[in-house]
């Protein structure tokens, strides 16, 4: 007789859904510091595009996680900061960042981010090549 595994819980599904979405833990991670204006958080979040960390910033208000503050200056400044519910993320968070540094290679994590910016990957592969060393 088959083995019957069962289902997901969709409310984990959803959790780990929402946080894993690229972006969405660095943002969160980011936000754990305080609040944070706009310009400031896409400094802190390597590669980032301003329409990904707007649509990004938009979900997770969406999701009452966190809120956007207008501060009516000259010139208007936007700033986000984390909910009590974004904050509870921090423990969760944590012990990720724990997994990785354990788990996670700094070697893949290069690899990782070179496959995302293909000049920097011919560079990286161009540095390792034992012809580039003059070997």
């Amino acid at each position: 007789m088959p083995e019957i595994v069962p289902p997901v819980c969709a409310r984990f599904h959803r959790a780990v859904e929402l946080i894993g979405s690229r972006w969405t833990g660095a943002i969160i991670q980011t936000l754990l510091q305080g609040k944070t204006r706009y310009a400031l958080l896409k400094g802190a979040i390597p590669d980032i595009t301003d329409r990904m960390l707007s649509e990004r910033l938009r979900s997770l208000e969406a999701e009452e996680l966190v809120t956007r503050w207008v501060i009516a200056d000259t010139p208007v400044r936007v700033e986000y900061e984390l909910t009590d519910k974004g904050r509870e993320l921090e423990s969760a968070l944590h012990e990720i960042g724990a997994w990785a540094e354990r788990w996670i290679p700094l070697e893949s994590v290069e690899d990782h981010d070179a496959v995302d910016q293909p000049d920097s990957r011919q560079a990286k592969r161009h540095r390792r090549s034992p012809l580039a060393r003059g070997a």
